[in-house]
This record gives C-alpha cells, sequence and structure tokens, in this order.
C-alpha cells in the first residue's frame, strides 16, 4: 500500500465558491488526489495524495489551468 502524503499549496486570486469548486474540481480530477480542503481565507489548499501516482507538479499545473497562481 502506497503512503499517502500531505502537501499545502499557497494559491493566489481565490475569492469565492466558485473559485473553491475550480480548484477542488482540478485536483480531484487528477490520479492519486485522495482529498483536498480549501480555505478561501488564508489562500491555503491543504491535498493528501498518493506520492507515487502525482506530484507537485501536476497539482500546481492543474490549479493554474484554473487560472490561478500557486506561490511558492
Amino acid at each position: 500500500m502506497n503512503e499517502r502524503m500531505e502537501l499545502t499549496l499557497k494559491v493566489q486570486g481565490m475569492s469565492c465558491d466558485h473559485c473553491k469548486q475550480a480548484v477542488q474540481g482540478a485536483l480531484k480530477e487528477l490520479d492519486g488526489i485522495a482529498s483536498v480542503e480549501v480555505n478561501l481565507d488564508s489562500g491555503n489548499v491543504d491535498v493528501t495524495y498518493d506520492e507515487d501516482t502525482v506530484g507537485k507538479e501536476e497539482m500546481e499545473e492543474a490549479i493554474e489551468e484554473q487560472g490561478y497562481d500557486v506561490l511558492n
């Protein structure tokens, strides 16, 4: 069984429920994503994922394709 990892991404530009749904939806479409929690107030996106299946780069790309910036 693969170990699940947790990662917090700082995302800029999310301001409403639609933003939250867009980011959550984009991440959940990726293989290996177990859960996504979006906090609009802080801009943090907490992701639980299988590191053997998906990486941070793919998550960032999925978010950026929705029109948001991921800060490092």
